[in-house]
């Protein structure tokens, strides 16, 4: 696994081509892409090698919650993007499932989901690319809502397996905590059911079921995840892909990129393997 930037996650106001050097500097091995039809994979390529650079993953540029119209366009547009992606060695998709619904049961969630993941997943697979679900594991979140839905490790690897062969977790170290999941269940899946990792850390003394989303921390600050468990359990079971930090910190908006990415890099010190 390597250290990945993701420049949205760490609300970074410069360029993707701008943040390169920077993030080389500040210890981050991967970068993710940006990508539309329009994008080159040649030049993806070209400007991550000249600063000795990977590629990280990319998020799924389908509108899942979207109306039919918008939905349909959002598809056709990823079998141009798919492609162009797989060129560029960028094969790690990602998108996060909501954790309640105030219209569809959970069955009815689950056969919505399904229907329109698997032509995606479909869509990716033929260009040789997974894809990455999130499960988000606060009560908060559910709190409210007529209808709860996926917020667990193993209810994600059911849709998982139902959407297709070429999908797996996205697993975000916050919503691993949230969701109360441990080291051993990390230990138990398979490298393939891993496709892409968020890093990020708690506030210190807000009990589990009070964790609010967008209220987190820096990976390694407060070390009330257990981030060290977490990552040795990943490298146990031999996960390749990117670490992304996604700590959703406003503050960093008013900073240098310089100054937030060195300080993003430094904090895995702590916990890395």
């Amino acid at each position: 696994m390597y250290k990945s930037l993701n420049r949205g996650a760490l609300k970074i106001q410069a360029s993707w081509d701008d943040c390169l050097p920077m993030a080389k500097a500040a210890g981050f091995e991967g970068v993710d892409p940006d990508l539309s039809t329009d994008s080159s994979a040649a030049q993806i390529q070209d400007a991550l090698a000249q600063h000795g650079l990977r590629i990280g993953g990319a998020g799924l540029p389908v509108a899942l919650y979207g109306n039919d119209t918008d939905y349909d366009t959002s598809i056709a547009a990823l079998e141009s993007i798919a492609p162009i992606a797989a060129q560029a060695g960028c094969t790690r998709f990602n998108t996060y499932i909501l954790s309640f619904s105030d219209k569809l049961s959970w069955s009815e969630n689950f056969d919505m989901l399904t229907g329109r993941l698997a032509p995606a997943a479909k869509i990716l697979e033929s260009s040789g690319c997974r894809l990455g679900l999130e499960f988000l594991g606060p009560k908060t979140l559910r709190d409210g809502h007529a209808y709860e839905f996926i917020h667990t490790m193993e209810a994600m690897l059911e849709l998982c397996s139902a959407v297709g062969p070429n999908v797996g977790l996205l697993l975000d170290s916050w919503h691993w905590y949230t969701a109360r999941e441990t080291v051993d269940g990390v230990k138990a899946l398979r490298a393939e059911q891993v496709v892409y990792v968020h890093v990020n850390d708690a506030p210190a003394a807000v009990a589990i079921d009070e964790q609010i989303d967008n209220e987190r921390a820096l990976h390694g600050e407060t070390g009330v995840i257990d981030l060290p468990g977490f990552f040795n359990a990943l490298q146990s079971i031999g996960y390749d892909g990117p670490v992304t930090p996604e700590p959703f910190i406003d503050e960093f908006a008013n900073q240098s990129p310089e100054e937030v990415l060195t300080r993003a890099g430094a904090a895995f010190e702590s916990f890395w393997p």
